[in-house]
């Protein structure tokens, strides 16, 4: 993603990479934070949200087979069953939110990027 930045790619975002010394301008700035907030975004639900979700839908299994009824069923449910809701419903809304995140640096970056085309 970087190489379809219009400067000149990398090397305007990521001056390190670049031989020659050029400051990076207000939108270069811009790029590199919406480029970082996408990739840490992607990061932590990949490594962590993600996994943590799986492991709490695993254990609401578990419990569905001790209990005899679906998560999802009408109640009432298990004091167990509930956490495991509870829980599950905390992490996937901050997995969405996260994602949300994501998607409107994405957008931006869209925006960013079409501004610096030429016809």
């Amino acid at each position: 993603m970087l190489l379809t930045y219009p400067r000149g790619g990398a090397p305007s975002l990521l001056p390190f990479l670049s031989s020659s010394p050029m400051p990076p301008t207000a939108t270069d700035n811009l790029s590199s934070w919406l480029h970082t907030t996408m990739f840490l975004t992607a990061l932590v639900n990949w490594v962590y949200i993600g996994p943590k979700t799986t492991e709490v839908m695993g254990l609401r299994k578990h419990q569905e087979t001790r209990d005899g009824k679906k998560s999802y069923d009408a109640g009432p449910h298990s004091k167990e069953m509930q956490a495991l809701n509870k829980q599950f419903g905390i992490l996937h809304g901050v997995s969405s939110l996260v994602n949300m995140v994501g998607l409107g640096a994405m957008i931006w970056y869209g925006a960013v990027l079409a501004e610096g085309l030429s016809l």
